[in-house]
């Protein structure tokens, strides 16, 4: 049976990340001069996506192809190895857009990654999101957090020291947990949405994990200040990595034991509970007056794993 995890978007990630071999500068040196080496280029956080012949694919370059770029810009980051071909993400965004007249012109264009995975194989779309969090994880940690002083990349790009002899910390890339969660009362589930959202759109509700609290406290914490519902027990269901900029999604199932709503008109907009079949109408764009979030998107999974029995 394949894990509800796997169906996400961003998930599968068939890189083998080698994270034993990170510290060893000789060997990523070794890897990144590779002649079978490839180079995934990021404008602005945007992947490079080549497109020929009405396809699009990742745009992992080959080594050498861009070399005065690469030699401009920080220093490239050690993905993993592609079936012992090693791959680098490398951020161009100190310069002007390399596809829009310099030397990738006329090969493929940077695409915000959102859009992208909806036409990218699942799996490059979860290199691309590894690539695009971990670079703009550099571009936001340029600085230590104890002293201030500029860092230095270690481990072929997964940390980042302080050079300050009184200080030396070490800088590692973050992962924000959010528990994003479907409230279920018998045969409804609890819909929100924020101002932001399209007419007619609803979605899970969802919040950051605070520090000192599991996922189960979050979750009935998070439902109980937006929406006003009390929860009993909480299931796990599936996690999704979510590169805007970096969190993992904690897809979870609860059980409501009160069912009257008082939003948090900070939060949320709306909340309504919905019936089952009209869940499942609107998953099939049945419905008119209610759109569910799309596949690339958690929360799909959720209602669609809760129409199917999931949490019965």
């Amino acid at each position: 049976m394949t894990e509800p995890s796997a169906a996400t978007t961003f998930a599968g990630n068939p890189l083998d990340r080698a994270s034993e071999k990170r510290k060893d500068a000789a060997w990523i040196a070794d890897r990144l001069a590779d002649a079978q080496a490839q180079i995934l280029p990021l404008w602005k956080t945007r992947p490079f996506i080549i497109e020929q012949g009405g396809t699009s694919t990742l745009g992992l370059l080959r080594n050498g192809l861009i070399d005065n770029l690469v030699a401009r810009a920080p220093a490239p980051v050690f993905l993993g190895l592609d079936n012992g071909a090693p791959v680098f993400a490398v951020d161009l965004s100190n310069g002007p857009d390399p596809a829009r007249g310099g030397v990738l012109d006329g090969i493929g264009r940077f695409n915000e990654l959102r859009g992208a995975s909806m036409i990218l194989d699942p799996k490059d779309a979860a290199i691309a999101a590894q690539a695009k969090s971990i670079v703009d994880w550099h571009a936001r940690h340029r600085f230590c957090a104890q002293c201030g002083t500029p860092t230095e990349v270690q481990a072929g790009g997964w940390s980042r020291r302080c050079p300050n002899p009184d200080c030396k910390a070490e800088h590692f890339p973050r992962t924000d947990p959010v528990v994003i969660m479907l409230a279920a009362a018998g045969d409804r589930c609890l819909l929100g949405r924020q101002p932001q959202f399209p007419p007619g759109f609803f979605s899970a509700l969802a919040g950051f994990v605070e520090p000192g609290e599991t996922i189960e406290e979050a979750v009935r914490r998070e439902i109980k200040e937006e929406a006003g519902i009390s929860i009993g027990r909480v299931a796990y269901h599936a996690t999704q990595p979510w590169p805007f900029p970096s969190s993992l999604m904690i897809g979870c199932f609860a059980e409501a034991t009160s069912t009257d709503i008082t939003i948090d008109e900070e939060e949320l907009e709306e909340a309504r509970w919905v019936d089952r079949a009209t869940c499942a109408d609107a998953l099939a764009g049945r419905n008119s007056d209610l759109f569910m979030p799309p596949a690339i998107a958690i929360a799909h999974h959720l209602v669609k794993a809760w129409v199917e029995g999931a949490f019965d």
